[in-house]
């Protein structure tokens, strides 16, 4: 197609892509997604900035979702690695593209950067004394959000995380789909903006809103202010620590983004693509096969 990629030819293109991520070195592949990962950050923190004083939940989501998408517009367009969206690579690995250890081992380090990245971001946003806004309103805020995800059920945290990247890898592939650089930010853009009024989970988004939720529970002015405004008791903000973090949000809200993004988008739309993969991949071989008989034929005839 003239004016952007078909769907059949979005996937391959970016299986094709796979290669480069799997074959990164460590270092380079962990600074990429650390680079998600503060992206990412940025756009949540903005977000709250939009969203902190507007007491309708839903007018509140939509502000935050005006900005949060600026987050993966950023990771898209300078090439770095964020975790949902790589899931997608599970397309690869299912058409034997490489192994599924080196797809584990990807993702392990992705997911790692990306999680240094959104924390480090949590703390500099800290430091910066933007949670001061509104004389601290913004800080409570910050503590509210965090809360409210450390407390999520198990089974509520798997689902929206299922939600969430079903939307995050319709995203990715619908900006791969276009070929200027408005088709790709428009792509993301309400896609994006979609899963954030809806409400649902990102791993690497609550990265950074629950480590900033910490971060801000540390100071009392702030804590004080989300008892006053929130109505949070002492006993309710100590349900904001480390260990519900990890295990009662971001572990099942990962399984739930591996979920969406692998066995509800990624290899559906490997098995309605796959005539069309096979088919590239014979022209691939029969180049390949060209090229090294050329190459043959070259060194005949210097000889």
């Amino acid at each position: 197609m003239e004016g952007f990629l078909s769907i059949r030819e979005a996937v391959n293109k970016y299986i094709d892509s796979c290669e480069s991520k799997v074959n990164a070195s460590p270092v380079k592949l962990f600074v990429k997604a650390m680079f998600a990962g503060m992206m990412i950050a940025m756009g949540a923190a903005a977000s709250s900035v939009a969203a902190h004083t507007i007491d309708n939940v839903g007018l509140s989501r939509l502000a935050a979702a005006v900005v949060f998408p600026v987050g993966l517009m950023m990771v898209i367009l300078l090439g770095a690695e964020l975790f949902t969206g790589d899931c997608l690579m599970i397309m690869a690995t299912a058409a034997e593209e490489h192994s599924p250890l080196q797809l584990v081992r990807t993702l392990v380090i992705v997911f790692a950067g990306n999680f240094a990245g959104a924390v480090l971001t949590a703390v500099a946003v800290a430091a910066s004394g933007q949670f001061d806004y509104s004389a601290g309103l913004l800080g409570a805020y910050t503590i509210k959000v965090a809360l409210g995800k450390a407390t999520i059920s198990t089974s509520r945290a798997v689902v929206s995380g299922v939600l969430c990247n079903i939307l995050v890898c319709a995203a990715v592939l619908m900006a791969l789909c276009a070929k200027d650089i408005a088709g790709k930010l428009l792509a993301a853009f309400f896609t994006i903006m979609l899963f954030v009024v809806a409400g649902f989970e990102h791993c690497v988004a609550n990265m950074y809103y629950i480590t900033a939720g910490m971060v801000a529970a540390v100071n009392p002015q702030y804590t004080q202010a989300a008892m006053e405004q929130y109505g949070y008791t002492a006993e309710q903000l100590s349900a904001l620590n480390w260990q519900n973090f990890l295990f009662e949000n971001l572990l099942p809200v990962t399984i739930g983004n591996v979920i969406g993004g692998m066995f509800v988008i990624g290899l559906p739309l490997l098995y309605l693509n796959r005539e069309q993969r096979t088919e590239v991949c014979t022209v691939k071989e029969e180049r390949h096969e060209r090229s090294i008989l050329f190459g043959r034929n070259t060194a005949s005839a210097g000889r």
